[in-house]
């Protein structure tokens, strides 16, 4: 049984952290894409 905790902690951080990741390089990117259309638009 503790292993199988340890293993869907394991899981859980993991998917955590990818969602975060994602999360993260998406908003990123659409923040770098707004802050050239708006210095274009200068």
């Amino acid at each position: 049984i503790r292993k199988d905790l340890e293993r869907k902690a394991d899981w859980i951080a993991l998917k955590a952290f990818s969602l975060g990741k994602s999360l993260f390089t998406g908003n990123s990117k659409s923040f770098f894409v707004q802050q050239i259309t708006i210095s274009n638009s200068n």
